[in-house]
């Protein structure tokens, strides 16, 4: 009885991911991809701001989700956050290297969007359209 043994993947084909790096790049897309992560970071892209800035720029953003959106994203190396020893003090946010780094995937997905955004409508509308008796099957 032969004994199989791995194969080591060629340069070429990288080895399939294991479940813990599925589970780590999930939550990095979870941060990214978020509604108000992506509406900070492009807010941001234009340069630093202050929170009611960013607030007014959003629109439609409640302080806590933009606390929550802005803590998360500087937890993970995304935004730097500057206290400025002023009275009130002044806090700033800006993009990191990171951060900045993150802006031209976020618009060519944007773009994508904007292209295919017919397709996805006229899908979504077929779909719901459907009885559910023929999509359980």
């Amino acid at each position: 009885m032969s004994k199989l043994r791995a194969v080591p993947p060629s340069p070429e084909e990288p080895a399939a991911p294991d479940h813990a790096t599925c589970r780590a790049v999930g939550q990095i897309l979870d941060r990214v991809g978020d509604k108000w992560s992506v509406m900070a970071v492009g807010t941001l892209s234009k340069g630093p701001m202050r929170f009611n800035e960013m607030m007014r720029t959003i629109g439609g953003v409640s302080h806590r989700m933009l606390t929550l959106t802005l803590r998360g994203l500087e937890r993970d190396g995304l935004v730097k956050r500057t206290v400025f020893p002023t009275v009130p003090p002044k806090v700033e946010y800006e993009l990191t290297a990171l951060g900045s780094s993150l802006i031209e995937p976020l618009k060519t997905l944007a773009i994508w969007a904007q292209e295919h955004r017919p397709a996805v409508e006229a899908a979504r509308a077929k779909f719901d359209g459907e009885e559910p008796r023929k999509r359980a099957g």
